[in-house]
C-alpha cells in the first residue's frame, strides 16, 4: 500500500511555537495587568549599589525571596541608608526582567519597617479624629490674657521644662507654675500624659496647660498620638497649648489643642505677656487716664461756673426790690407834702381874701382835717399795701431760695457727670460720685451704699 506524505502532513494540526523573547514579553504583559502598585514588606539582602546610582538587593522573608530593583529617579527619595538585614517597607511594580526572565520587583519607594507602620497609623488615626470634629476651630478656647498660673504636662528632667521655665521667668515672673510630672515616652507615658490633663482639669489650679516635651523621632514623640491623649486634650476645660517637638514635628495632640507651638519655649512666649511691655502699656494707660480726668475736671468746672453765672441770687432781687420800695414810699412823700403844700396855699389865698372868715375857715379847716386825714388814711393804706406786697414777694423768694435752704442746714445734691440736681435713689449706682453743696462750700462724694427707704 502506498503511503501519500503529502496528505499525512496537511491532516497534522500545526503547533504554534513562542520565540523566548515572546514568552517573556507575554508573560511580563501579564504580571504587570495582574498587579496594580502594591506594598510589600521584607528584609534586604545581596544589596548592590553600583557607580549608576540604581540599587539591586533581594527581599526575603523566612519563606521566600524575590529580586527588586530601585532605579535612580526613585531612590533620590530615600531618607535613610539601606543595609543587609534592614526589614523595609517597599512601594513596587510586579514585572519580569526580559533580558533574564527573572521575576522581579521595581521599587518606587522605601521607608524604614517600623516608621512607616507608625506613619500608617498616624495617618488613620488623624483620619478618624479628624472625621469626628477633634480638630475643628469651633471648639478652640481662648488663651486668657492674664494668666496666674501656668500649668505644665512634661517630663520634670526634661529639657523642655527648663525652657518653659526661663522665658516664664523672664517675660512674666508674677505667674504661678504648676508641674504635672509625667513620662513623655515609653511605657505607660501616653497614659500618664492623658491623667495628668484630667487632673488639672478637675483640681482647676491653673488658667492655661502647656503639654510639652523635645524633639525627636516618630517613636520618641508617639506618646503624643495616642488616642487616649487626644481625647484627654479634647475635653480639657482648661486652654491647653501643645508643644511637642521641633518645629517640624506635627503630631496628633498638636492638632486637638487649642493653640500649637513650634517650640517649648515658643509656648511659654505665647501663654503669657511681656511683663515689660505690660508695665508700659499700664503706664501709658494711667497717664492718658489722668489726662482725660483733668480736662473734664476742667470741663466740668467751666460748665459750673457758666451755671453759677446764670443762676438768679436772692440777695440780689431783694435788694432791687427793697430799692423800688424806697423809690415808691419817697413819691408817696413827694406826692402826700405835693397836695399838702397845695391845699395850704390854697388856705393862705381865702385867708387873704377874706378878712374875717371866722366860720368859713372853721369851716375849711374842718374839710383840711378831713382831707388831711383821709389822705393820711389812704397813703397808710398805700404803704401798707406795698409793705405786705414786699413781704410777700420776700417771703417767696426765701421759700424758693437755695440759699435759705442751705442756712436751714440742707444740702443740694447733683450728679457729677451731668450737674443734674439728684430727687430719687433709683437713679444713682454704687461707687457714683455726686457734688454736694452746702452752705459754705461744695463735696465731691462717692457712692458706697444705697438706702431706698
Amino acid at each position: 500500500m502506498a503511503i501519500d506524505n503529502n496528505s499525512t502532513l496537511a491532516s497534522r494540526p500545526v503547533k504554534e511555537v513562542y520565540a523566548v523573547s515572546r514568552l517573556v514579553r507575554e508573560a511580563r504583559a501579564v504580571l504587570e495587568g495582574s498587579f496594580p502598585l502594591l506594598w510589600v514588606e521584607g528584609e534586604i539582602s545581596n544589596l548592590a549599589m553600583p557607580a549608576s546610582g540604581h540599587m539591586y538587593f533581594t527581599l526575603k522573608d523566612e519563606a521566600a525571596q524575590v529580586r527588586c530593583a530601585m532605579f535612580r529617579n526613585k531612590n533620590r527619595n530615600v531618607r535613610f541608608t539601606p543595609k543587609n538585614g534592614m526589614q523595609v517597607l517597599l512601594r513596587v511594580r510586579v514585572t519580569l526582567y526580559e533580558g533574564r526572565g527573572e521575576f522581579q520587583l521595581v521599587v518606587e519607594h522605601m521607608e524604614e519597617a517600623g516608621s512607616g507602620a507608625l506613619q500608617r497609623a498616624y495617618d488613620a488615626l488623624k483620619h478618624r479624629l479628624g472625621e469626628e470634629g477633634l480638630f475643628d476651630q469651633a471648639h478652640k478656647k481662648d488663651l486668657p490674657t492674664l494668666p496666674q498660673s501656668i500649668g505644665v504636662v512634661s517630663s520634670p528632667d526634661g529639657a523642655a521644662v527648663h525652657d518653659i521655665l526661663t522665658v516664664l521667668n523672664r517675660r512674666f515672673p508674677a505667674a504661678n507654675v504648676i508641674l504635672y510630672p509625667v513620662a513623655v515616652q515609653g511605657g505607660d507615658s501616653a497614659l500618664q500624659i492623658a491623667d495628668a490633663i484630667t487632673l488639672a482639669g478637675k483640681r482647676q489650679e491653673c488658667d492655661v496647660l502647656i503639654v510639652s516635651r523635645g524633639g525627636g523621632s516618630l517613636e520618641d514623640l508617639w506618646s503624643f498620638n495616642d488616642e487616649k491623649v487626644a481625647r484627654a486634650i479634647f475635653t480639657s476645660e482648661i486652654p491647653i497649648i501643645s508643644a511637642v517637638g521641633h518645629e517640624v514635628d506635627f503630631t496628633i495632640a498638636d492638632f486637638v489643642a487649642d493653640v500649637r507651638a513650634p517650640t517649648p519655649s515658643a509656648a511659654a512666649e505665647i501663654a503669657v505677656p511681656d511683663s515689660i511691655e505690660l508695665l508700659a502699656k499700664i503706664k501709658n494707660h494711667f497717664r492718658r487716664l489722668n489726662l482725660l480726668i483733668s480736662n473734664r475736671i476742667q470741663t466740668e468746672n467751666r460748665h459750673v461756673k457758666h451755671l453759677k453765672q446764670r443762676l438768679p441770687q436772692p440777695q440780689a432781687k431783694i435788694r432791687q426790690q427793697i430799692q423800688d420800695l424806697n423809690r415808691s414810699g419817697q413819691q408817696l412823700n413827694r406826692s402826700w407834702l405835693h397836695i399838702i403844700n397845695n391845699k395850704r396855699q390854697q388856705l393862705d389865698y381865702w385867708s387873704v381874701r377874706l378878712k374875717h372868715p371866722q366860720a368859713e375857715i372853721a369851716v375849711q379847716k374842718q374839710k383840711v382835717m378831713v382831707f388831711s386825714e383821709r389822705l393820711e388814711s389812704r397813703i397808710k393804706q398805700k404803704l401798707q399795701k406795698y409793705q405786705s406786697h414786699l413781704t410777700q414777694q420776700m417771703r417767696t423768694l426765701s421759700a424758693v431760695s437755695p440759699l435759705n435752704t442751705l442756712e436751714r442746714g440742707y444740702s443740694i445734691a447733683t450728679a457729677a457727670e451731668s450737674g443734674k440736681v439728684v430727687q430719687n435713689t433709683r437713679k444713682l449706682e454704687l461707687k457714683q460720685q455726686i457734688n454736694v453743696r452746702l452752705q459754705h462750700g461744695q463735696l465731691l462724694c462717692e457712692i458706697k451704699e444705697i438706702k431706698n427707704d
